[in-house]
């Protein structure tokens, strides 16, 4: 008998059974219980890494495990293809980005098939494909006829030695990346979608996803940010319109002492036009051009602003104040300006110091506090002071009554603001999405017919790294026909930004072939939503939340029939190796194809499923490679130590008497049940694993004695069953080893009998830090999960370990439990 099994040729072996059967094929089923299981799908940078084989180990072992259910599994797999890396390959080496990225997709394609990932390969999709951005387009047109798409002037990085505009990701201490010269602002026209019509909605329906984690709605939940509060208006002295700012808290404007705008605010410029403070505003503006808006609204930025030589007039009291610009007021919030209660807020108080400005506080907290003499800010509850008629009340009660009388007087309003900005989908680059957009001068901005989709990217273009993009060197490109009146136009060479590309390719993978509409209403009714979406809590914010407006506009429309796309999310943890990210840079990274070659996919597979829970980070172990090859190689030998006494069984077996037999019976049961737990209600891969080695333990003991060779025969069957979504490659070989016909996969999950795991109770030691302190009757047969947990249950434990900090907790079943804790 082989001491280790041939992974290489069996492995090879099945992966082209598969593929020559299509095993993964899927369509609707009206019969069937749909399940649409997906993972994030990669930008195809040529190589995958231990983040992506978990990611895609995790669905697939959900897949599966499904399909065996019963369920119709639809499972697919995509690239997110547009981006910087395949045009930035072009300037540096000449070749051209489609080229560049149709390569790395075929090598990643295959290294994805190396780890037999049971993905529908017909229903692949490529954003950067023309059947695909076709529809992209086609949905920015249903935005803009809608009156949500519009173009507006806004700053963009501006590299003046490259002569080109950079994104955030391409500027890195004020310095282009390319070649380290100070990045300014430019002033550009650029596409804008109306995400803040959603924005309520977005918001709200979060609270029906009831099967995401937490922390993913949270982070939703801050960056739409919804605020509820009141706009006043402030007149300003000497001008024609007034300042309207965005308050949550209307009980502290009798505290305004002065006023903040945005250097970019429209109405500075008029305001300092022709007067002594002109110069020294246009310096401060130039001084803004090399500081990101990251950087403008850190916590740790210094400070600094300058007066413009105007003032505003509080509308509560009459009371003149100075209007101010400074960095860290940004244009992009609220109503880019604001109205300063130094007294009550902390970057107020630290600029009114800085500056010498007025403090005036409003609320009297009542405990005790020097409104005299104030040494930092407070943000309190209680009683109004310094505020008029409204003083005596609770601020709370002011506040409202405030808000009331500027609606009453037409000096403001109630009001709600959102944190959440128009998004800016323009990019100036070559690869990506062209926006189907025409401008003539006669009827303005049009968008192409949508019979004439896609507007494909041209081919005449020049890659020079400078310039506002490589569109403009193309004049097929750029000279059109406007599509209303027939005249001459001139295209939109903007592209899409690539988040737009994967806001919508789940309903597309639901009719990835069909040329004639973005997908069938049946088919995308039969499989939306996705039941189960797994990627990393990277793309907690920009990429959910984007994909659930998108999803909300096509449900509008009537296209998606689903309200949201995602019924379940799993964010998984990140994979490191000595305590970091794996990292080039860090030269810590560890490459799935080399340990596929030295161990095989099985192998890898398990261990990264085995080695934490899926939404833990996952810290890299050699030995914990090596030790789940030696698990397969035992299972291996196990399976074949097996078949003499197997091979002509019976395929059912008789009530078992026998003490041997019953140890056996029940930890097969036990493994069906724990597995099936673990892997349909928790994804807990980890203990699941766990309890098949515990198994595979059973049978090496059970083997030894008086066999029964029915029950091994349904023992040896169950353990190649549960195995086979975690290492399919082996399990289909043991499964046609032992006489089955068929694919593994097309199997049914085994059942377990309730009546066998049903034992007597047993007497379970309770040790703390090893030393027998308890004697306890549980259930026999539970597993450690089980065990532990009807231990901690028990009334006289907790009383041992209360006031006692514990560090972790030991479980042997049917014997001990020993809880380990700090101290004595």
């Amino acid at each position: 008998m082989r001491e280790t099994y041939d992974f290489k040729a069996i492995e090879k072996k099945w992966r082209e059974r598969w593929a020559e059967a299509e095993a993964f094929r899927v369509s609707e089923d009206a019969d069937g219980e749909k399940y649409y299981l997906l993972e994030m799908f990669p930008y195809p940078s040529g190589k995958i890494h231990m983040g992506h084989v978990r990611n895609y180990a995790i669905g697939d072992v959900a897949a599966r495990f499904l399909k065996m259910r019963g369920r119709n599994v639809l499972h697919p797999m995509g690239w997110d293809a547009f981006g910087l890396p395949a045009e930035n390959a072009a300037i540096k080496n000449g070749i051209h980005p489609n080229r560049w990225t149709s390569e790395h997709i075929t090598a990643m394609r295959e290294q994805l098939e190396l780890m037999g990932f049971a993905y529908d390969w017909g229903r692949e999709v490529a954003t950067c494909d023309p059947a695909y951005y076709r529809w992209t387009q086609w949905i920015f047109v249903q935005f803009f006829k809608r009156g949500l798409a519009y173009k507006k002037k806004n700053p963009v990085n501006w590299c003046p030695s490259c002569e080109t505009v950079l994104a955030n990701e391409q500027v890195a201490d004020g310095l282009c990346e390319r070649c380290g010269t100070p990045v300014g602002k430019r002033e550009l026209e650029q596409w804008y979608l109306k995400i803040t019509d959603y924005a309520e909605r977005l918001l709200a329906d979060l609270e029906g996803l009831t099967d995401w984690p937490s922390k993913v709605k949270t982070m939703q939940k801050n960056w739409i940010g919804k605020s509820v509060g009141a706009e006043a208006d402030f007149p300003i002295v000497g001008f024609d319109r007034d300042l309207r700012i965005f308050t949550t808290r209307p009980d502290t404007l009798y505290g305004v002492t002065y006023m903040v705008l945005a250097p970019e605010h429209p109405y500075v410029r008029p305001l300092v036009a022709g007067g002594v403070y002109e110069a020294s505003v246009d310096a401060f503006l130039e001084k803004l051009q090399y500081l990101s808006d990251i950087d403008r609204s850190a916590t740790t930025l210094e400070k600094e602003g300058l007066f413009i030589g105007r003032y505003a007039v509080n509308p509560m009291n009459g009371k003149e104040v100075p209007i101010y610009i400074a960095n860290y007021v940004l244009m992009d919030y609220g109503t880019g300006a604001i109205m300063a209660v130094p007294a009550h807020d902390t970057r107020d108080f630290d600029f009114a110091t800085k500056y010498g400005l007025e403090i005036i506080p409003v609320v009297d907290p009542g405990d005790g506090t020097d409104l005299e003499h104030m040494t930092e800010s407070f943000v309190a509850e209680g009683t109004m002071i310094n505020s008029g008629p409204f003083d005596g009340l609770g601020n709370r009660e002011a506040g409202e009554r405030i808000a009331a009388h500027l609606e009453q007087n037409g000096l403001g309003q109630k009001s709600v603001n959102y944190r959440l900005r128009d998004w800016l989908i323009s990019r100036q680059r070559y690869w990506g999405t062209p926006i189907p957009m025409v401008f003539c001068p006669v009827c303005g901005w049009v968008p192409e017919k949508e019979e004439n989709l896609p507007v494909l990217l041209p081919t005449d273009v020049e890659f020079t790294g400078k310039g506002e993009s490589p569109l403009t060197t193309s004049k097929s490109f750029r000279e059109t026909v406007c599509p209303a009146c027939g005249g001459p136009a001139e295209r939109e060479i903007d592209t899409m930004d690539t988040f737009l590309d994967s806001s919508w390719y789940y309903l597309r993978y639901t009719d990835a072939r069909n040329t004639d509409e973005i997908f069938a209403k049946g088919r995308a009714d039969y499989w939306m939503g996705v039941d189960q979406y797994i990627g990393g809590v990277e793309h907690a914010i920009l990429h959910l939340l984007y994909a659930r407006f998108f999803n909300k506009f096509l449900y509008d429309i009537g296209h998606s029939p689903v309200r949201e796309p995602f019924t379940r999310l799993l964010t998984q943890g990140m994979v490191l190796k000595d305590g970091t990210k794996m990292s080039k840079t860090l030269g810590n990274v560890v490459s799935p194809e080399d340990l596929v070659e030295r161990f095989g996919a099985d192998t890898v597979r398990l261990f990264i499923l085995f080695a934490s829970p899926p939404e833990k980070e996952l810290e890299w172990s050699d030995t914990g490679v090596e030790g789940s090859y030696r698990f397969l190689n035992r299972v291996y030998r196990l399976v074949a130590g097996l078949r003499e006494v197997t091979r002509d069984a019976p395929d059912r077996y008789e009530a078992v008497t026998e003490d041997a037999d019953k140890e056996l019976s029940f930890a097969m049961h036990a493994a069906i049940k724990k597995v099936g737990d673990d892997i349909g209600g928790r994804f807990n891969f980890n203990t699941a694993i766990s309890a098949i080695m515990e198994f595979v333990n059973a049978l090496y003991r059970y083997k030894g004695a008086a066999a029964n060779p029915a029950l091994l025969k349904a023992a040896e069957r169950n353990l190649i069953l549960l195995l086979s979504p975690f290492t399919p490659h082996l399990c289909e070989e043991l499964w046609a080893e032992t006489g089955h016909t068929g694919f593994v996969y097309d199997e049914q999950w085994p059942t377990y009998d309730a009546d066998v795991l049903a034992r007597d109770t047993v007497e379970i030691v309770v040790q703390i830090n090893g030393k027998v302190k308890e004697k306890l009757r549980v259930s026999g047969g539970l597993g450690t999960d089980d065990l532990i947990a009807a231990v901690n249950r028990e009334k006289r434990v907790r009383t041992l370990i209360a006031g006692k900090e514990v560090i972790r907790v030991i479980g042997v079943p049917n014997k001990l439990v020993n809880i380990v804790v700090k101290g004595n």
